[in-house]
């Protein structure tokens, strides 16, 4: 049994083709420009939520993350498997951070691993090695974060030392397995010259290939989700930045030899 609080359906920027989504509660990391805030806790919970129909507000409960069986997420992925056939999709785990909840993500792989369906787990790379190497074992693509080089800014901004994820990085590409770097473009935080070079410097340093960058610009819709759940947002004031103001930084990588999207 796994909590998942969302399941997307013709997600396009989460994988290659046409892929259903499955976001699972629970985050070990506090990057303070999280777009699912109410995806941390692991427990689910019961939120106050205003909704105007014409000039009344209405208030009511919104409740957040359901326990489902592998059987119910799948029964819930077949229905999109002719789109994701046809368009060399599959399936996303994503959250949230996917590992907290293991054993359920195993199963899940297990299960789409037997309908032949593609597999791709988004993460941020935080989780005990013998974890992530099962993980590893079922999975087609990892679409991998990789916020901030300086362990100290890290510390900071995503509340962990990034230690574990540059080292689990490079185990899963000694295994040869497909990872694309996706770098959130945070303006004073991860889009700084500063951090841009030391990420540079990093993956031209890496003994193996990795599949390809995204660079994914900052924008402030979740601001509405931490007034509903009553989360600080620390960042509340930053500006939305538009994709042509990466144009400079995808020519940077793009010069260093590796394949960049501005998106994912």
């Amino acid at each position: 049994m796994g909590i998942i609080f969302d399941i997307k359906r013709f997600a396009v920027h989460d994988g290659p083709g046409i892929r259903t989504t499955v976001f699972m509660k629970g985050c070990p990391l506090s990057c303070q420009w999280c777009h699912n805030p109410e995806s941390r806790s692991a427990d689910i919970c019961t939120v106050s939520k205003t909704v105007r129909i014409g000039d009344k507000n209405f208030t009511e409960d919104e409740t957040v993350g359901r326990e489902m069986t592998v059987e119910e997420v799948m029964k819930e992925l077949r229905k999109e498997q002719i789109f994701m056939d046809e368009s060399g999709g599959g399936v996303t785990f994503s959250g949230g951070e996917p590992l907290q909840q293991a054993d359920f993500l195993l199963e899940m792989l297990a299960a789409c691993k037997s309908e032949k369906m593609h597999t791709t787990v988004d993460t941020t790379g935080f989780s005990n090695w013998k974890t992530l190497e099962k993980v590893a074992q079922l999975t087609d693509l990892f679409l991998y974060d990789l916020k901030l080089i300086d362990d100290s800014l890290h510390k900071i901004y995503a509340g962990v030392s990034n230690t574990l994820v540059l080292e689990n990085l490079e185990k899963m590409l000694e295994m040869g397995k497909k990872v694309r770097i996706r770098i959130p473009m945070i303006p004073g935080i991860t889009f700084t010259e500063e951090n841009i070079n030391q990420t540079l410097v990093y993956l031209s340093g890496l003994k193996f290939p990795i599949e390809g960058i995204d660079l994914l610009p900052y924008h402030n819709t979740a601001s509405h989700k931490y007034e509903r759940f009553g989360l600080e947002n620390k960042l509340g004031e930053l500006k939305t930045i538009r994709k042509s103001d990466l144009e400079e930084t995808k020519l940077l990588f793009g010069k260093a030899g590796f394949e960049v999207k501005i998106g994912g």
